[in-house]
Parts: C-alpha cells; sequence; structure tokens
C-alpha cells in the first residue's frame, strides 16, 4: 500500500483511532509510572487530555484541516491533565499549527508538522528533562526529516519512524537512572507511541466503531445529579388512555394490541382487568395509539404530555438557577486579590477555606484537574489578581496553561507541590504588598517546608535502591521513597525521623479517611514523646489513598 497525501477525513479518522488505542491502554500504562503508588495516573491523564480533543473532532461533520487542527488544539489544551497530557496537548497544538492552512498532509508537511510538535513541548517546560515523552517525540521528529527527505510514501515513512520512536523509547531508562532502577520505561512515551500506532492503524484503514468512545455530549448537568440527554428521547409524547372495552378482548386480542403499539413507540404498558384496558406508549403520533384504542371501545382518562418540552422546561429552570447562581459570582464585590487551591479531602478543603481560600478545586493526588477545570475556577473568583496553588507538581503546568489562556484577571502561580506547602504560602501572604514582593515571601517559606506522604504500593519494585513488594507501606518526602514498612505507623515513623532535624519547630499531621481517629492520635502521641521540643499538631485531612499527610517546618 502506498499512500502519498492525507486528506481532513483521513486525519480525523486518524486521530480518533489514536485517542481509542490511547483509551484501551491506559491502565498499562498506568502501571508504568514508577512510583508504585495507586494512583499513578499517566495513562488517566493523557487519555482525557485526548479525549476532550475527539469529542470535538468527532463533532465536526465535514472537517477541513483548518477545522481539525483548531478542535485538536483547544481541546486538548483545555482538557490537558497532569505534566504528562499538558505535554501531549503541546505537541498535538504544534503538529495543528504546522496542518491548518493546507489541504493536504504530504511527507514534506508531515516532517514540518512532528518537528514543530517537538519544539512547542520543549518550550512549554521549563526545565525539559531527557528520557521522557519529550525524548521520545524528539527522536521521531528527527527521524521524520532524515525518512521523508527519502520517500515520499507515507507508510514507508511512518513504519520507520515509530520503528525508531519504540526504539528511543526503550533507551529512557538508560537516561533516567530512577526507570531503570524500577525496570520500566518512560509512561509518558509509552502514551505517545500508542496514539502514534492507533493513528497508523487509522491511516492503514483498520475499521474501528467508533460512534460510542466519542459519542458528542449533548447532556446538561441538572439539580438531583442525573444526566438527561435530549438526543435520547426518541418517541415525545408521554400517552395514557383507558379502554372502555365494547368489543371482546381475548389474548389474541391482547397481543394485537401489544405489537401495534410497539411499532409506533415504546415504553409500552398495556394491562386489561374485565372490562377495561389501561395503556401507556411513548409515541410520536398519540392520535394513532388513540385511534388503535378506540377500535375496542371508548376512552376515558385520557393525557397527552410533550416530554421534550417538559425536558426543555427543566433544562430552562437549571440554567436559570445556574445563571442565578453565576450572578451572584460576578455581583460580588470585585476584590484585588483571590485565591485558589487544588485539595485532597473535606478536612484539607476545610483548613483551606478556613485560610481565606475563595475556591477549592477537589482532586489534587486522585485526579489531576485540567486547565478547564481551573480556568471554571478562576471564572468562580471575583478578583483582578489570583494566587493559584496546585499543591501537586504534576498539576502546575496545568495551572501554567490557564494562566495563558485565562482573559481578564491576572493568575499568580505559586509552585507548591504538596497541600502542606500550599497551607504554608496562604499563611504567609502579606495583604497589600506586590505580587513580586508575596512570590519571594512565600517561595522563600515553602522552601523551609520538608513534606511527606504515606500509603500503599500497588506492585512490586525497587526505587531508590529499597526493595518494595506489593502491599507494603511507603513513607514520600520531597526527594522519593524514604520509608518502607509492613505498618503503618513504622513507615510513618521512619519517614517522621528523616524529616525531623535540629532547626525543626513544628510538625503537621493529616490523617486520612482510611485512618481511624484513635490510631492518629496514638501516632502523634509517639511523635511527641520522641520530640518533645517540637510542637505537633494533628488535623483531619480527610484526603483518599494517603494515610498521612506530614509537615516538617
Amino acid at each position: 500500500m502506498v499512500i502519498n497525501t492525507i486528506d481532513a477525513n483521513m486525519l480525523k479518522k486518524m486521530f480518533l483511532s489514536g485517542a481509542q488505542r490511547l483509551d484501551s491502554k491506559k491502565e498499562w500504562i498506568n502501571e508504568l509510572n514508577v512510583f508504585p503508588v495507586p494512583d499513578g495516573d499517566t495513562g488517566t491523564n493523557m487519555t482525557m487530555t485526548i479525549m476532550s480533543a475527539a469529542r470535538e473532532v468527532q463533532a465536526i461533520e465535514n472537517p477541513t484541516m483548518e477545522s481539525l487542527a483548531k478542535a485538536i488544539s483547544q481541546g486538548a489544551l483545555r482538557g490537558a491533565r497532569g505534566n504528562s497530557g499538558v505535554i501531549l496537548s503541546q505537541l498535538f497544538r504544534g503538529f495543528s499549527k504546522e496542518i491548518k492552512e493546507v489541504d493536504v498532509i504530504d511527507a514534506s508537511v508531515l516532517a514540518s508538522a512532528l518537528e514543530r510538535a517537538s519544539e512547542t513541548a520543549y518550550k512549554a517546560v521549563m526545565k525539559p528533562k531527557e528520557g521522557t515523552i519529550l525524548t521520545v517525540a524528539k527522536g521521531m521528529s528527527v527521524k521524520a526529516l532524515e525518512v521523508f527527505g527519502e520517500t515520499e510514501d507515507l507508510v514507508e515513512g511512518i513504519e520507520k519512524i515509530l520503528e525508531y520512536g519504540d526504539y528511543v523509547l526503550s533507551q529512557t531508562p538508560e537516561m533516567l537512572p530512577v526507570l531503570k532502577q524500577a525496570g520500566v520505561v518512560d509512561s509518558g512515551g509509552q502514551g505517545l507511541m500508542e496514539v502514534l500506532k492507533g493513528a497508523f492503524d487509522g491511516l492503514l484503514g483498520k475499521e474501528l466503531d467508533l460512534s460510542e468512545t466519542f459519542k458528542p455530549s449533548s447532556k446538561v448537568n441538572v439539580s438531583n445529579n442525573e444526566d438527561i440527554d435530549t438526543a435520547d428521547i426518541k418517541f415525545g409524547y408521554c400517552t395514557e388512555f383507558i379502554v372502555m372495552l365494547e368489543k371482546p378482548y381475548d389474548q389474541n386480542t391482547e397481543n394485537e394490541f401489544k405489537e401495534y403499539l410497539s411499532s409506533i413507540g415504546d415504553s409500552i404498558v398495556c394491562v386489561n382487568d374485565e372490562d377495561i384496558v389501561k395503556v401507556h406508549v411513548h409515541t410520536n403520533d398519540p392520535g394513532l395509539a388513540i385511534q388503535k384504542g378506540l377500535t375496542y371501545g371508548s376512552l376515558t382518562s385520557m393525557k397527552i404530555d410533550n416530554m421534550r418540552e417538559e425536558h426543555q422546561e427543566k433544562v430552562i429552570k437549571d440554567a436559570e438557577r445556574q445563571a442565578a447562581k453565576q450572578k451572584e459570582v460576578y455581583e460580588a464585590p470585585r476584590k484585588p486579590v483571590g485565591f485558589i487551591a487544588v485539595s485532597i479531602g473535606e478536612g484539607m478543603n476545610e483548613i483551606f477555606k478556613g485560610l481565606g481560600v475563595d475556591y477549592v478545586i477537589e482532586g489534587g493526588q486522585t485526579m489531576n484537574p485540567s486547565t478547564e477545570d481551573i480556568l471554571k475556577a478562576v471564572d468562580h473568583v471575583n478578583a483582578d489578581t489570583i494566587y493559584v496553588l496546585p499543591n501537586n507538581g504534576n498539576i502546575i503546568l496545568a495551572a501554567e496553561q490557564a494562566k495563558i489562556l485565562s482573559e481578564g484577571k491576572e493568575l499568580v502561580i505559586v509552585p507548591t507541590k504538596t497541600v502542606p506547602q500550599g497551607i504554608t504560602a496562604v499563611v504567609n501572604y502579606i495583604d497589600g504588598e506586590s505580587v513580586q514582593t508575596n512570590m519571594d515571601h512565600m517561595m522563600e517559606e515553602i522552601a523551609r517546608v520538608k513534606s511527606g506522604e504515606v500509603t500503599y504500593a500497588v506492585r512490586d519494585t525497587m526505587i531508590d535502591d529499597k526493595i518494595i513488594s506489593e502491599g507494603d507501606i511507603m513513607g514520600i518526602g520531597d526527594a522519593g521513597i524514604l520509608s518502607v514498612a509492613k505498618d503503618i505507623s513504622e513507615a510513618t515513623m521512619e519517614l517522621i525521623d528523616t524529616l525531623v532535624d535540629e532547626d525543626s519547630e513544628l510538625i503537621s499531621i493529616y490523617y486520612g479517611s482510611d485512618t481511624a481517629q484513635e490510631d492518629a492520635e496514638e501516632l502523634a502521641e509517639q511523635v511527641k514523646e520522641k520530640y518533645p521540643d517540637v510542637d505537633v499538631e494533628l488535623q483531619n485531612g480527610g484526603q483518599p489513598i494517603y494515610y498521612y499527610v506530614l509537615s516538617v517546618e
């Protein structure tokens, strides 16, 4: 098979095919995460990023390169989650910029688009690290320039590029010792390879049922948290009546009546009791049901409701309620400064709110918020300058992307990597001082905070020269895994021992949703006994997955 050009229809198919393949592999990619923690999420983040774009692409009925480029770029930018998802969105952004003004993609355009994709992604990361998705992307872009200098056949060229991409991916453990020690390749790079291999399947004509995977969403979130889709209302009229029987009505007659009702609608109830028949049917032509009923007798208790109209009224009312709620936000007095924080549990949420944070985005460790989630939070804070606290190293890039996309408000991204750092940042904000002064002060105080988290291992591995078995309890600090034990309390105490030094003044312990209060109190007492000269605070963080979140200052 020789293919020299890709038109818009083929590119649409290729993109959706790539998205579907990534979706099918996401759990496997999650397992490639170096740290064996239960919230390993590279595959999930990349999938949710590409799915945001895929839904917009699927909705384009008559695609052009320009419309596809816009849908891919904007959908991925707003849906980007985690570092891997943001980098993937930047790869799509660079690729889209190169193709948007052409009618078809040939070898030359494809080589240029892959090169621009790599360059765009590298520029988006402040300190690019080799041995990651960036390295894999760059390797393939360089190979593309070489290959497409020798052939115009896209099939032959892409096969060689993918083969080289697999080779570069296999070398990532040689570039990052932590990958080699864990015995895995880079998960982000693997995710990228799955996208491109899926796209190649689409180019080769592999048939896929994409209708359900990327079904455009017309659902509206309503007050009872149910999803209602107007497209699902196939038959618009709920029709009910009772037939007062005037003719013989036996089992054969009943079966005939039910078959007729089935031919004109659904949700059928047709029951008889001596001389009456109760009828209920959803149909687009109530008159047909009524006429058929009249052949058996006279009708009473007739009732016809337009379900689409009722649904629209409900949607309108819900929209009005939402608009009123939004209006309250915008009509709140404009203030100079506001705060947004990402949090990981009810207790943590309340702590941030108590410190004056205007809007808390729930997610953090277990579900990284997207760029779109952060932008929605920005909409809810009526302030000129908004400090955003990601409180997770994997969310900082998404926050930076939101800063670029935000309009009318200045976003200041404080690069907090843990919840304790976020709490410290808020506490040390100085009202009335400039952004730069506050950033300098916050960063200085954050640098004094040592953070720790205690959770369980989801697989066997070896990291930081520590042999870890599935189910072991791990103490994770800013520099990596600091303690491993079979017991939660033992792992936590070992972690605290590594964090405390002669200058430590305060140990804060936030216990999670899976930790009993009495166990947390017992642990706090052990810490107080061991470190009598250090203040110890215990609070209910309510975070999932992590038994304890710690900070030492």
